[in-house]
């Protein structure tokens, strides 16, 4: 069973597990940004061995005895649990039984900034079947792997925490457009809007700020150093991607960003006018006052 966590400068923490006796789900959940140096430093004995140079993620190993052999008695350690943590605030978490979750949580809670008060839950199955003929074959919210290995564990954390991202990214536009849109019923009825220069610049900060975070921190379209090296996680990463239509929902967002965008320039428009207007009628005044002076010169010597 998988479960993932999501904010970013509230950024989104995602935690994913996978619970597999050969089948698992995904549910989403939501935290903030993590301080991965500081993780990896608390838990080197955990820590896998980096592939590549990338400082976004850290992948973790946990040995565990599962309750039914632990009842026959048997104490063989099995190391089939993995945590894949990554900087922007996902953390996925593999083999993990419901009553363990909460202390794997923890030790991502702790490293873990920007807490956000809403959780976001989602189901998607993964399944493994060493006899299967192909490497991955795809279906109707799940994923059949011919087998699920560190690096399928790294491909499949990395989509399902940027989609889990993109999902905040969204929800916070969707506020945004939201607002305007309040904005734009008022200023039909009444003629005029009463927002003031300081929260409209706070808007357009937000605005940015999120474009940013989901290019640049979530890495949206940058290409996984293990796909590129390997055709079938390449195929994994690809199907991933087009399953939660990555590209598609990233259009969708960039769309709404343009429509909050139109609204800030007309408004700043606005804003600058009624401020010209203002100065207009402050040099009149003062012309005025000085016209009144000389006339009161004039007549009075």
């Amino acid at each position: 069973m998988l479960s993932i966590i999501p904010p970013l400068p509230l950024f989104v923490l995602f935690l994913l597990l996978l619970f597999f006796s050969r089948n698992g789900f995904s549910q989403i959940h939501g935290f903030g940004s993590i301080d991965l140096k500081r993780m990896q430093a608390e838990n080197l004995c955990n820590v896998v061995p980096p592939i590549s140079r990338s400082t976004n993620y850290i992948a973790l190993r946990y040995c565990s005895f599962p309750t039914e052999i632990t009842a026959l008695g048997v104490k063989d350690c099995i190391c089939s649990q993995y945590m894949v943590v990554f900087q922007y605030g996902s953390a996925v978490l593999f083999n993990i039984e419901d009553h363990e979750v909460e202390s794997y949580l923890e030790i991502v809670r702790r490293h873990a900034s920007g807490l956000l008060p809403e959780m976001r839950k989602d189901d998607y199955a993964i399944k493994e079947k060493p006899l299967l003929v192909e490497d991955m074959q795809g279906g109707a919210d799940y994923i059949v792997l011919k087998t699920l290995d560190t690096d399928s564990i790294r491909i499949i954390g990395s989509v399902l925490g940027q989609s889990i991202a993109l999902d905040y990214f969204v929800s916070q536009v969707d506020g945004m457009v939201e607002e305007f849109a309040d904005i734009n019923r008022a200023m039909e009825k009444t003629g005029t809007f009463t927002m003031d220069r300081k929260k409209l610049l706070q808007l357009v900060g937000k605005a940015n700020s999120n474009l940013a975070d989901v290019i640049l921190k979530v890495g949206l379209f940058e290409r996984s150093e293990i796909a590129w090296r390997d055709a079938k996680y390449a195929q994994i990463y690809e199907y991933l991607r087009e399953e939660y239509e990555v590209t598609q929902r990233f259009g969708n967002l960039d769309f709404k960003l343009k429509f909050v965008e139109h609204n800030i320039h007309f408004l700043q428009e606005v804003i600058q006018n009624r401020r010209s207007d203002l100065l207009e009628w402050c040099i009149i005044f003062l012309l005025s006052i000085e016209n009144i002076i000389s006339i009161y010169e004039i007549v009075w010597g």
